[in-house]
């Protein structure tokens, strides 16, 4: 029995693909008409093509790729779902990513008058135990919560007597270029026994500018009020002026933004860890 086929424009209007994208998905291999006139070059397409259209259709709208699209066309029904399944991985992080977005702008907008309040502070230098490392800034987090439990190891094992909260040191570069030296320190009041990464270190001398934050907020993410109000110190130069949000590491649950008037390299984040 001879196939019914279809024109272009009818098989446009039953799947509600246009002309153009039929065309297109012809040539990607996507969705092969049943066959071309070698006269004209019309391109007709069966009935039973209109089914395997639809679920192209419906895939490409929710943004998966063509060579995704048909493997999942040609594969057994486990592969299919695990396909289906990664991208629908992806579109979660992509939803989570914008909502964070979102976020943001909102607080952008929402962003009340008055800015946190500052502090100036000038701090001796500090005896410590340290752990030191260039990280990539996507890595901060692990890496800090993997250098601070072995300084608190170290803590525990030597008996230290520990003189202030936990602590960190950000080169510039780890903001300006994804990837640079970091610290993270403990104060000790008593002489340590340099373990595996764990060293004395001391902590230099510095004049800050100090804000407090109770807010959780991720690694390097910035603060806008902490960024405006410290691009308003007209006494500290513009390459000094760093606002990068550095505090809440690893649940902390009291950050300190601190910038270094005199070095303006480094970002410390001071503040107290949950157990």
């Amino acid at each position: 029995m001879r196939t019914e086929v279809l024109s272009i424009g009818d098989f446009s209007r039953m799947t509600q693909l246009s002309v153009k994208t039929l065309r297109h998905y012809h040539d990607v291999g996507l969705v092969e008409p049943h066959h071309v006139d070698p006269a004209t070059g019309y391109r007709y397409y069966s009935r039973d093509q209109v089914p395997i259209a639809q679920v192209v259709r419906r895939l490409r709208g929710l943004d998966m790729p063509i060579p995704e699209v048909r493997s999942v066309l040609a594969a057994d029904p486990d592969h299919r779902n695990a396909v289906i399944s990664a991208h629908l991985g992806r579109l979660e992080d992509q939803l989570a990513a914008t909502r964070d977005a979102v976020k943001a702008l909102r607080d952008i907008l929402d962003r009340p008058g008055g800015g946190p309040v500052l502090e100036h502070r000038s701090v001796p230098a500090v005896s410590s135990i340290a752990v030191h490392a260039d990280v990539d800034r996507d890595d901060l987090p692990t890496w800090w919560q993997g250098a601070i439990a072995e300084l608190q190891d170290t803590v525990r094992q030597q008996r230290l007597e520990v003189a202030g909260p936990p602590g960190g040191l950000y080169g510039f570069d780890v903001f300006a270029t994804d990837r640079g030296p970091a610290t993270v320190f403990i104060p000790i009041a008593s002489e340590v026994l340099p373990r595996g990464r764990v060293s004395e270190f001391t902590v230099p001398a510095a004049e800050l500018v100090v804000t407090r934050d109770h807010d959780h907020v991720g690694l390097g993410r910035p603060r806008g009020a902490v960024e405006d109000s410290v691009a308003g110190l007209g006494d500290v130069p513009e390459h000094r002026r760093r606002a990068d949000h550095v505090g809440a590491v690893a649940g902390a649950a009291l950050g300190e933004h601190v910038l270094d008037r005199a070095a303006g390299v480094h970002d410390l984040f001071q503040g107290g860890l949950h157990a």
